[in-house]
C-alpha cells in the first residue's frame, strides 16, 4: 500500500496551488510529513470508542425519521442504513459538539439538537451516496448491489429525494433558522459538486482548482457545516464556529484525496486487481493531475474523459509511473496538518484529542 510516501515536492510545478498552500501553512514539507508520527507519539482515546455513547440507536433512530406507508419506498430507504458502516460523519459531529461544549462551559453532555444535526449529517450523506449511484450507474456500494440495480434508477432517485425530505423535517424541528442555512448550504453544494465533476477544465492550474473546488462541495462541505452547526448549538463564539468550520472542511478535503489515492492502491479482489473506478467514469482526481506534469500525454486522456479503447490502461500505468500517489498523499497530509492546528486551538478534552488522533486514521486507513 503505497501511504504516506517521502519525495520532492512536485506540486511546486503547479504556482497557484503552491501560492494556496504557502498562505495554508509556512511549515517546511518535512515538518508536514512527520505530523501522522506526532500524533501517534501521544495517547489519545478511540474516536470511535468515546464517540459510541452518543451514537448509540443511530440508525435506528434515523429509520424512525422515515416514516414511509409504503413498504417498498420504506425498504429502500432504509436499505444503506443497516449500522454496517462506521458512521464516520456523525462521529466527527458529536465528537466536535462534545468539544465545543466543553470548551465553552465545560458541559460534557451532546445536547439533542446536536445529536439530531449528526442524524441528518448521516441522511444527507445516505441520501447522496444513493443519487450518485444512479448518476455512475454503480452496481456495488459497501459490499452489496446498489438501490438502482435491485429496484431501478427512477425508484433510487425517488428514494434518494425522500431521505432528502425526511433530513429537512428533521432539521426544522429543531427550530433554529441559523442552523437550517447552514445545512441547506451542503445540500446547494452537493449539487454544484456534482456539476463541477461533470465538467473538466483545459489549463493545469484552472484544473486543479477545479478539482479542489468539486472535492470540497461534494464531500468537505458536508463535514464543515455539520461541524458549524453543531458549534453553534453549544457555544456563542464565532471563532469556535470557525475553528469547527475549518476542521470539518480540512479533514472532508484530505478524507477524499486518500479515497483517491485508495482508487488506485486498493484492490477490487484478492486477485490484486486495481479498481481503477475513477478512471472508467471518466474522472481526473489527484494522482493523475499531478501524473500530468510527468506525462503531458495524460491531459488529452482527461479532456476526452479517458473514452478511447486502452485510454484508462495507459493512464493508469502513467500514474503509478509517477509520483502522483506519493504527491496527494502529501496534499493529504497538509490538510490534515491544518485540521489538528485549528482544532488545538479549542480548550483541551478527549473529545478534542479524538478529533486530532482523527486527522491520523484518515490519512492511513485502507478502504
Amino acid at each position: 500500500m503505497m501511504h504516506c510516501l517521502q519525495g520532492r515536492s512536485s506540486f511546486l510545478s503547479f504556482p497557484k496551488l503552491r501560492s494556496i498552500f504557502w498562505r495554508l501553512h509556512h511549515t517546511t514539507a518535512s515538518r508536514a510529513c512527520s505530523c501522522s508520527k506526532t500524533v501517534s507519539d501521544e495517547k489519545y482515546q478511540d474516536p470511535f470508542k468515546l464517540g459510541r455513547k452518543d451514537l448509540k440507536n443511530l440508525y435506528e433512530d434515523i429509520k424512525k425519521e422515515l416514516l414511509v406507508c409504503t413498504a417498498e419506498l420504506r425498504e429502500m430507504c432504509e436499505y444503506y442504513f443497516d449500522g454496517r458502516g462506521k458512521a464516520f460523519r456523525p462521529m466527527i459531529v458529536v465528537l466536535m459538539a462534545r468539544a465545543c461544549n466543553i470548551h465553552y462551559n465545560n458541559s460534557r453532555e451532546v445536547q439533542a439538537s446536536q445529536r439530531s444535526v449528526a442524524i441528518i449529517t448521516e441522511m444527507i450523506h445516505t441520501a447522496s451516496l444513493v443519487h450518485d449511484d444512479v448518476i455512475d450507474e454503480a452496481n456495488s456500494r459497501r459490499g452489496k448491489m446498489t438501490v438502482n440495480q435491485i429496484w431501478g434508477e427512477r425508484k433510487a432517485v425517488l428514494a434518494g429525494d425522500f431521505i432528502l425530505s425526511a433530513a429537512s423535517l428533521a432539521l426544522a424541528r429543531i427550530g433554529n433558522t441559523n442552523i437550517v442555512s447552514v445545512l441547506t448550504q451542503v445540500i446547494e453544494d452537493l449539487v454544484r459538486g456534482e456539476f463541477l465533476q461533470l465538467g473538466s477544465k483545459e489549463n493545469e492550474n484552472e484544473r486543479f482548482a477545479h478539482y479542489l473546488e468539486k472535492t470540497f462541495k461534494k464531500t468537505a462541505s458536508l463535514i464543515a457545516n455539520s461541524c458549524k452547526a453543531v458549534s453553534i448549538l453549544g457555544c456563542p463564539d464565532p471563532k469556535v464556529h470557525e475553528i469547527a468550520y475549518q476542521y470539518g472542511k480540512n479533514v472532508g478535503i484530505a478524507f477524499q484525496l486518500i479515497d483517491d489515492v485508495l482508487d488506485f492502491t486498493s484492490c477490487a479482489d484478492q486477485m490484486g486487481k486495481p479498481t481503477a473506478a475513477d478512471l472508467k467514469l471518466g474522472l481526473a482526481t489527484g494522482p493523475v493531475l499531478f501524473a500530468c506534469r510527468q506525462f503531458p500525454e495524460i491531459n488529452a486522456m482527461i479532456m476526452r474523459r479517458f473514452s478511447l479503447p486502452g485510454d484508462v490502461e495507459r493512464a493508469w500505468e502513467y500514474v503509478l509511473q509517477s509520483d502522483g500517489v506519493q504527491q496527494t498523499n502529501y496534499l493529504a497530509q497538509r490538510y490534515c496538518h491544518e485540521a489538528m492546528k485549528e482544532i488545538s486551538k479549542l480548550r483541551p478534552s478527549p473529545e478534542r484529542d479524538a478529533l486530532i488522533q482523527l486527522t491520523e486514521m484518515v490519512l492511513t486507513r485502507d478502504k
